[in-house]
């Protein structure tokens, strides 16, 4: 009797130790996940867009005249100001020219001086009937004729002076003068050989397209002198912003895109912006007020669209779908389907399930 209660009493013990066992091993371990809350923000309405920088102005410098560059009056890369000296072109044989028109004036104008004399005399000796009349024609014809050669002889030294100054090539405009492309002892033709080129970079502009869905809410927005623009320039280690206006519109919508193109003004002082930069353009239209926001990592997308995974008190998961609005940054407004404080997971989703315990991480 005694061997038999012992014997129950060990195999109640077992079954207890068995059950216990089977009941810890049923149970399923916590998912570690990293959290964030949705808060409430004022965020701004904004459209980007991918620019493309470009100088307020360009010129490419070229000779009006053919000749032996013998001089460059700057360094590549200087910053040059308008009417100054770039380059010079030999003027010798031009400066020949300008004395050799100077000349043949000196000496039409002595002939007109003495064929006005010369007529002036005749108009007295035709008043009293001295000479005929035939030679009276023929002293004025002459007169008239050196009268034309002299404004001829001014006219061709006046070209000739021109094509002198021609010789010195002065920037038209402020700016930054880029490569040497012809250096000095060349010969080179007029109006053909590119000697350099200059980009005005102050202001400076920067292109772009939106959609033209969008074109509506900008016109808008600039209307209401609500528009605001930024080029930002992303570098390594480092950012930076310009703020500007947009100056322009397109006539049209590109209708191989469904886009159309706008152009905005940077004043560029610190000269931050380059010609033949990309920067990426945002534009704010305004401010949405008290939006639910979220960190944009914690949306997932599924099959029957975008969710995210909330905590609940009892620290299991609830997958739950939303609408989502407006990205800025690295977060994004939340239009349907979360409230200010609920608790998102924004690191672990893929080893969650509905239900499952989560374990918060800080």
């Amino acid at each position: 009797m005694n061997i038999l209660k012992t014997f129950l009493i060990i195999f109640c013990c077992f079954l207890l130790f068995s059950c216990s066992k089977s009941s810890k091993q049923k149970q399923t371990p916590s998912v570690p996940v990293v959290v964030a809350q949705a808060s409430v923000k004022d965020v701004p309405v904004q459209i980007t867009a991918v620019g493309n920088v470009e100088a307020y102005s360009s010129v490419t410098i070229k000779s009006r005249v053919e000749g032996q560059l013998i001089k460059a009056n700057f360094k590549e890369g200087d910053e040059v100001r308008k009417g100054q000296l770039l380059f010079v072109i030999d003027p010798r044989p031009f400066e020949e020219a300008v004395r050799q028109a100077e000349a043949n004036l000196l000496r039409d104008k002595a002939q007109l001086d003495f064929a006005r004399a010369d007529l002036e005399r005749y108009d007295e000796l035709i008043k009293e009937g001295l000479v005929s009349r035939q030679q009276y024609e023929k002293i004025r014809t002459n007169y008239e004729s050196l009268k034309a050669t002299v404004k001829a002889d001014e006219a061709i030294l006046n070209n000739a002076r021109l094509q002198l100054s021609y010789c010195y090539i002065y920037s038209p405009i402020d700016g930054k003068i880029g490569s040497l492309l012809v250096h000095t002892g060349n010969m080179i033709k007029a109006n053909d050989t590119q000697l350099a080129v200059i980009n005005q970079i102050v202001p400076i502009f920067v292109r772009f397209s939106v959609p033209e869905q969008e074109l509506f809410r900008i016109k808008k927005a600039m209307s209401e002198g609500m528009l605001k623009t930024e080029a930002v320039v992303k570098g390594v280690d480092a950012s930076y912003t310009a703020q500007g206006r947009v100056v322009f519109i397109d006539n049209a919508v590109d209708v191989a895109t469904g886009t159309v193109k706008l152009k905005a003004e940077f004043p560029n002082k610190d000269k931050m912006l380059w010609p033949g930069q990309f920067v990426n353009v945002v534009l704010t239209l305004g401010v949405k007020k008290n939006a639910v926001v979220i960190p944009y990592r914690a949306v997932q997308t599924g099959q029957k669209g975008q969710y995210v995974w909330v905590v609940k008190d009892d620290k299991t998961a609830e997958m739950r779908e939303v609408t989502t609005g407006l990205k800025f940054g690295d977060d994004v407004t939340i239009e349907k389907g979360l409230k200010p404080g609920d608790t998102v997971v924004i690191d672990g989703q893929l080893r969650l399930t509905p239900g499952a315990r989560v374990e918060i991480k800080k």
